[in-house]
This record gives structure tokens, sequence and C-alpha cells, in this order.
């Protein structure tokens, strides 16, 4: 004779062993997938990443040109910081507050920093051809 104890400790483990056969481990993540689920999204209007000031730099930055032209510059802080300033002496690109060109410059370093496989050295001068329309 089984004893209504015993057949209830049996049925409490055959619950459990069918429930952790039902559980499957998950399978194990790439680096790649870890990669790509770090990656912020990107917006599809003007294809900057949606991280951090994203929109500052979208309001500033597009009111004068493509955000194409954004994604396509790669550079450090330094180097974003003299774009915006050859954009204020050259093409009438207004000043920004401290804060806020410190924030955009941030932004597009972070998000836009130099790539070598990107862009070549520029030539330097001496290698050029003459310029047959300078005076």
């Amino acid at each position: 004779m089984i004893r209504p104890a015993a057949l209830a400790v049996a049925a409490i483990a055959l619950l459990l062993s069918a429930c952790a056969e039902k559980e499957q481990s998950p399978e194990p993540v790439t680096g790649k997938e870890l990669a790509a689920a770090a990656e912020p999204q990107i917006d599809p209007v003007t294809g900057f990443k949606m991280t951090g000031d994203w929109e500052l730099v979208r309001g500033n930055c597009t009111a004068c040109h493509s955000a194409k032209l954004v994604t396509q510059q790669r550079g450090t802080a330094e180097q974003w910081l003299a774009m915006i300033r050859w954009m204020q002496k050259k093409q009438n690109l207004w000043q920004f507050d401290p804060a806020t060109e410190e924030r955009i410059v941030a932004y597009l370093a972070d998000n836009y920093p130099p790539d070598a496989a990107r862009r070549r050295a520029a030539i330097p001068p001496d290698l050029m051809p003459e310029n047959p329309y300078r005076n």
C-alpha cells in the first residue's frame, strides 16, 4: 500500500521535473548581438544616432544643411569645434552659448569620432596641381 504522503511527494517531484524539462536555457548571446543591442536607435528622418543631445544637434545643424553632411563626417572634439568655427567665420553660422556648443561638440565627437578607414589624409600642398583660377 502506498502512503498518501509518499504519493504527494512523488507527484510534486514529477511536476517539478516536467517544469524543468519545459524550461530551456537561452541560447548564448554573441558579442555581435551585444554590440547591436548597445547601439542607439537611428532617427529615420536625419540618420542621427538617437542618444544624448541628438535633438539639439538636429535643431542646430539641419537648419543650414542636410543631416547627411554631418553623419558622413568624423572628428575629435577639437576637429568638430574647428568645423563649427569655420562655419561661423565663413558660412554665417550663429554663435552658440558655451554650454550649448559644448553639448553639440560632445555629441558629435562621441557619435561620429575619427575613423581611419573612412578618409584618406589630405594631400600635402606641395603635391597639389596649380590652381588655374588663382589670381
